[in-house]
């Protein structure tokens, strides 16, 4: 019968710890289903959010695996000691997920960015969803899903679109050299002046910019709200050639005149 007791002594410290397990794990997943929840109806910032929710996440497992490791017999104290030099270890082997990370703090303590700004870093560019614990998600105009390593976004250059409320619009166009320098100049004023978009302070600009080898160039800048910079973009490119159809002013393709001499 001492085999019995014995066998009984080793099986429930493995059970409890099966069962603390199975049951811990559930548990969390519903504490942070409703932590979640609580936290998108605060006041909190949105890129916040998430990185709070993963962080929470992560943190309760391991207490949960230390206490399941508690429950099996194993000294704590232990544990934690090989436990951190198997973190050291894991941490020279996972040097990419440990700049990730830190990348992350820094993105939510430098803030360079936020939840619903329009951003170009790392070679990618999109709207911010959520600033993820080790990465940044991204949503693309034609609504792809970028993961950008937040390591990578941290150590390279971000432009953010969205900080200003207001955004130049740079054109240049060509025309030909026949055409009537005024006539130009006019045409596009304009043109730029009447489209509601464009902001008349500060004033647009146009002028001549270059001659060219094959046309003149203008160029016209016009300020415009952030939300409405493609808009004014399109729209003022269709104008213009439409318009100067009308009003006889040609648009020259690269061209070059040979002189042949007997």
């Amino acid at each position: 019968m001492n085999w019995i007791n014995l066998m009984i002594e080793i099986a429930m410290p493995i059970i409890l710890a099966i069962v603390t397990l199975i049951v811990g794990l559930a548990l969390i997943r519903v504490f942070v289903r409703l932590l979640k929840n609580q936290i998108e109806k605060s006041k909190l910032d949105e890129s916040l959010k998430p990185f709070l929710v993963s962080v929470l996440s992560v943190g309760m497992k391991i207490l949960l695996v230390v206490s399941v490791i508690g429950i099996l017999g194993i000294p704590v104290a232990s544990f934690v000691a090989i436990l951190g030099a198997a973190g050291l270890a894991v941490g020279l082997a996972f040097q990419g997920a440990l700049s990730n990370l830190a990348g992350g703090v820094l993105l939510l303590t430098m803030r360079p960015f936020k939840v619903g700004d329009y951003i170009e870093g790392g070679g990618y560019s999109g709207t911010v969803k959520a600033i993820q614990i080790l990465y940044t998600e991204l949503i693309t105009p034609d609504n792809k899903m970028i993961y950008v390593p937040n390591g990578v976004l941290s150590n390279a250059g971000i432009v953010n679109y969205s900080v200003h409320d207001t955004r130049r619009v740079d054109f240049t166009f060509g025309v030909g050299y026949e055409a009537d320098n005024q006539l130009v100049l006019t045409t596009l004023k304009e043109i730029v002046t009447n489209h509601e978009a464009v902001l008349q302070d500060p004033e647009p600009f146009i002028r001549l910019s270059a001659h060219g080898d094959s046309a003149v160039e203008y160029v016209a800048r016009v300020w415009v709200k952030s939300e409405d910079y493609w808009t004014v973009h399109f729209d003022v490119l269709e104008q213009v050639k439409t318009t100067f159809d009308d009003v006889g002013i040609s648009i020259p393709y690269p061209q070059m005149d040979i002189h042949t001499v007997n």
